[in-house]
């Protein structure tokens, strides 16, 4: 199975994950100061910053997009909840 790293800046933590996995669950597990609500594109509640490594996610559905725009969020964002990883990423919560 293909795997990538996932560089939490705000606790300074790299962890290796399967690609495919949403960010929002390895958030969970190493203690990232992401936040979310309902887990469901709905809220925006787990908006979080892409350092690096956009390329290197999901592409984003319209409904992500749509909920990023309602909450005024530029390129260089996406919802935790939402984006799988598909490469390398550095990410960081908003």
């Amino acid at each position: 199975m293909a795997k990538a790293t996932v560089k939490f800046s705000d606790i300074d933590l790299s962890v290796v994950v399967p690609v495919g996995t949403r960010i929002i669950e390895v958030s969970e597990k190493v203690g990232s100061g992401i936040v979310y609500g309902c887990r469901e594109c709905d809220c925006g509640t787990c908006i979080m910053m892409v350092e690096e490594g956009m390329e290197n996610l999901s592409t984003p559905s319209m409904l992500e997009d749509q909920v990023l725009r309602d909450n005024m969020a530029g390129k260089e964002f996406r919802l935790a909840c939402q984006a799988q990883v598909l490469g390398d990423v550095t990410i960081s919560p908003v």
